[in-house]
């Protein structure tokens, strides 16, 4: 039986250093804090002072450091109050409450060839294991899928660009499913605007269903898949009727 110590030891608390507002909808932000012992693609539960008394799912997109750096994508959902004030309403000193890490999403030690594909913030996972990889002396070869409606829509084009040129074993591959951005202004992607990135040259469009799948059967990878449950079962079911084998695909 759990005592009421055991409980308090399964909490740890962090403090918001930093918050970007990115997008309209969507914002990044790091803490540093106690410990957390989670593994790269779990997800934690997280209760922040807006609404203490109710706690929301994220994965980190760090891997787990003893400094206790930590990392979150958070995009508002419909009447997310959680989520949206997290966006909109986070401030640096918040003070969280990290609980009870959970969930398998993994790299297999022995996998050669991974197959990563992200959709919006199911980037965060995969990025925490793209860099946890990038401390095995041998990697396997990855391949890592993004995708968003809009090209704006990925938020993270720049850190990603960065990690494509610096890692030989990591492929990123951006896809959209309209190769231009919409007539009405997002202010936060315009405040946020780089010029390091992925080019139009870059992206492929289609869903992200239609473009992996049209690889072909990946039956001699680790296929794993993290977005919307909307998107994991169109593209897991893209997945198997092409052949890839529904053993191989681990979805987060």
């Amino acid at each position: 039986m759990q005592t009421e110590n055991d409980q308090q030891q399964d909490l740890w608390t962090a403090t918001v250093v930093q918050h970007h507002r990115l997008r309209q909808d969507l914002a990044v932000v790091r803490l540093e804090g106690e410990f957390v012992p989670f593994t790269a693609g779990q997800s934690v539960a997280v209760t922040v002072p807006q609404n203490p008394n109710v706690s929301r799912r994220y994965s980190p997109a760090l891997p787990p450091s003893l400094d206790g750096k930590l990392e979150f994508h958070v995009r508002t959902v419909p009447a997310g109050w959680i989520s949206g004030a997290i966006v909109t309403g986070t401030a640096v000193g918040d003070r969280w409450q990290i609980d009870a890490p959970t969930g398998r999403l993994s790299v297999d030690p022995a996998a050669r060839e991974v197959v990563m594909i992200a959709g919006g913030t199911g980037l965060a996972p995969l990025r925490a294991l793209v860099l946890d990889l990038a401390q095995r002396p041998t990697p396997p070869r990855v391949y890592l899928f993004v995708g968003g409606r809009y090209p704006r829509d990925l938020y993270a084009s720049d850190m990603l660009w960065i990690l494509d040129q610096q890692l030989d074993w990591l492929t990123v591959i951006p896809v959209v499913e309209e190769v231009t951005d919409p007539d009405w202004a997002d202010e936060w992607h315009e405040r946020t605007r780089v010029d390091v990135g992925f080019g139009d040259d870059h992206l492929i469009q289609g869903t992200l269903a239609e473009v992996v799948s049209s690889y072909g059967a990946y039956k001699n990878h680790q296929v794993l898949v993290v977005g919307s449950p909307a998107m994991v079962r169109a593209t897991v079911r893209a997945l198997v009727d092409t052949g890839t084998p529904a053993g191989a695909i681990q979805v987060g």
